[in-house]
C-alpha cells in the first residue's frame, strides 16, 4: 500500500541488492510468507470473529449475521459482504474520513476472493424466498500496518466465517422470527485462499512486507480454492507481469495457499 508507506531510495536499493543475491530484506526465501498467527472468537459478541497477525501486520474481523432484504434479481440467495477499514493508530500516514480508494479496493479485492470461491452457500440463507434472507457481513479492521492487508484481511474474514454460528429465523407473521435454540455453523464448502506477490525490478516475492511493499512495481494477488482452482486475481502496481510472470504467479498461489489453508483448517478445529 504505497499510498501509506514513505521508502527512502537507499533502503529500496539495499532490497533490491539483496534480491539480486536471491535474499530478502528479512531474510525469507522469495516464495515465503511471513509467519502467520490466528486467534478465533476475538470478538466475543460477534456471530463469528477472527485476529490474524501476518508477520507485524495485525487485522481483526467481526462477523454480523442479520435478517435482511435480497437483492431484487437474486430473491433466492442470502447476502455477502465484505469491508475494511485502518485505524489511524494502524500507521502514521493514515487519517480519519472517508474511505481512500486504496481501502475500497482492498475490501472488493477481499470479497471478490472469497465470494467467487462460493465459500458460503448463500443459496441456503433464505428466510422467505424474494422477501427475507441472512445477510452476512465480514467486517475488517486494520489495528497494525505493515505490508499486504490483501492477505491479512482474507485470512481473518475467512478464519472468522469458518467459525461463524447463523442463528435461525423462521417467516411467521410476514416477517422473520429468531428462533431460539436454532443456532448453526455457516455452510460452508471450500477455504479460498490470498496469496499477494509483489514484483520487485525483476523479482518476485510472496507476501510483501511494508518496506518491499513501498518498493514494489507491481503486484498481484491470486486466490485459490481447497481444491487448487484460482478463483479470482487482481493485479495493481504502474509496472505489469509477462505471461510467464503470471503462470509463475498462480504455481506459486497454489503452493503457498495449501500451507495456509492448513494453518485456517487448524484454527477452525481449536475454537470447535
Amino acid at each position: 500500500m504505497a499510498s501509506i508507506s514513505v521508502i527512502d531510495e537507499l533502503k529500496k536499493t539495499q532490497i533490491l541488492e539483496l534480491l539480486e543475491q536471491g535474499k530478502r530484506i528479512d531474510g525469507r526465501a522469495l516464495d515465503e510468507s511471513r509467519e502467520i498467527s490466528i486467534e478465533t472468537n476475538a470478538i466475543p459478541k460477534a456471530n463469528g470473529s477472527a485476529r490474524v497477525f501476518l508477520g507485524e501486520t495485525e487485522v481483526i474481523c467481526g462477523v454480523k449475521i442479520q435478517p435482511d432484504r435480497p437483492f431484487p434479481d437474486t430473491g433466492d440467495k442470502g447476502l455477502f459482504i465484505c469491508t475494511a477499514e485502518l485505524l489511524p493508530l494502524s500507521h502514521p500516514t493514515v487519517e480519519t474520513g472517508p474511505p481512500q480508494p486504496h481501502v475500497i479496493e482492498l475490501a472488493r479485492v477481499v470479497d471478490r476472493g472469497i465470494r467467487e470461491s462460493h465459500m458460503v452457500d448463500v443459496s441456503q440463507l433464505v428466510i422467505e424466498k424474494d422477501k427475507s434472507v441472512i445477510g452476512v457481513f465480514a467486517d475488517n479492521v486494520v489495528v497494525d500496518y505493515d505490508g499486504n492487508l490483501f492477505d491479512a484481511c482474507s485470512y481473518a474474514a475467512t478464519a472468522a466465517l469458518l467459525t461463524s454460528k447463523t442463528p435461525k429465523w423462521d417467516w411467521i407473521d410476514d416477517k422473520p422470527t429468531l428462533v431460539e435454540g436454532g443456532e448453526s455453523s455457516l455452510p460452508v464448502s471450500t477455504i479460498p485462499v490470498s496469496v499477494t506477490m509483489g514484483k520487485i525490478g525483476n523479482h518476485i516475492v510472496v507476501d510483501p512486507n511494508g518496506d518491499e511493499w513501498a518498493s514494489m512495481d507491481a503486484r498481484i494477488t491470486i486466490t485459490s480454492d481447497s481444491d487448487g482452482n484460482i478463483c479470482a486475481l487482481q493485479k495493481g502496481g504502474s509496472d505489469g507481469f509477462t505471461q510467464d510472470e503470471i503462470n509463475q504467479c498462480g504455481e506459486i498461489s497454489v503452493k503457498v495457499g495449501a500451507k495456509i489453508r492448513e494453518k485456517l483448517q487448524e484454527a477452525r478445529k481449536g475454537s470447535q
